[in-house]
């Protein structure tokens, strides 16, 4: 497969299960950096052999280790792909950033993507609310991480635009990962939360045409609604058509909703504890 100037960066923590397929749907790219948080199983050893170029970075959120990412392992291009262990790209995807190099694109920060979420080997096109749209394809020099939750966002230097294809994201580890992992990201969330609470609703957020900014005024509008659980799971399920996913959508929006009800119950608890101290 011919090579597109485009580096790689996929973000690991014990991630064996996952890095053979995700770096093997990497063959076009010639500059595949690895960034780990201190594994334990084989991941370096899975890096080292595919020929990735392997750092290792204590992680304290999501922002904090893209940054350190960007800052620290010389990207070999100034356009850059960023991952997870458990996505994979797909021929559609290199084909149409290989298609980006050949216009002006002077005025572009980053672009955006839709990713396409399977679980029990079935794409949960509706209970996933799928199209979510992420940003990960950027230039080293023009984007910059803040850590959000349990996740992250971004500050871009210049337009934002998007790209058609599809990033495959399929987490193989069990379900039993699936919820200690949630539990950790919903302590993180309810923290957040609670600090963003503070600025209050921007409501016109909600009609804005930026998709990203849209998306993030409905989860602050979504953050106060009592019986938050119940109400993702109306919306998942019944206005979102998660139910033409049969009975894996049933399942994943339910898990979802619970989800929504643990973060409830720690914005609760922290609350609580906090008028005790």
């Amino acid at each position: 497969m011919t090579s597109v100037p485009v580096s790689v960066m996929i973000f690991t923590l014990n991630e064996q299960i996952h890095l053979p397929s995700c770096l093997d749907a990497l063959a076009w790219c010639d500059d595949v950096i690895v960034i780990d948080s201190f594994s334990s199983d084989s991941t370096q050893i899975i890096c080292e052999q595919r020929g990735a170029r392997f750092f290792q970075n204590k992680f304290t959120g999501f922002g904090h280790q893209r940054n350190w990412a960007l800052d620290n392992t010389s990207p070999k291009y100034k356009w850059v792909l960023i991952l997870d262990a458990d996505e994979r790209v797909t021929p559609e995807l290199v084909a149409e950033m290989s298609e980006v190099f050949k216009k002006d694109q002077e005025q572009v920060g980053a672009y955006r993507l839709r990713r396409r979420f399977y679980m029990w080997g079935k794409w949960l096109r509706y209970s996933s609310l799928y199209p979510t749209w992420v940003v990960r394809f950027i230039r080293v020099d023009r984007v910059r991480y803040a850590n959000r939750g349990h996740a992250e966002t971004q500050e871009v230097e210049g337009e934002i635009k998007s790209l058609e294809s599809d990033l495959i994201d399929e987490n193989l580890k069990g379900i039993d990962e699936w919820f200690e992992r949630q539990n950790r990201y919903a302590s993180k969330e309810a923290d957040f939360e609670l600090e963003q609470e503070k600025s209050g609703l921007k409501l016109l957020e909600l009609f804005s045409f930026e998709p990203l900014k849209r998306r993030a005024a409905l989860k602050r509008f979504a953050w106060r609604m009592p019986a938050r659980g119940a109400v993702y799971f109306f919306y998942s399920y019944f206005l979102r058509l998660g139910f033409l996913d049969g009975k894996a959508g049933f399942v994943f929006c339910s898990m979802r909703a619970g989800y929504q009800s643990q973060i409830a119950i720690k914005k609760y608890d922290s609350r609580i504890n906090s008028k005790k101290a």
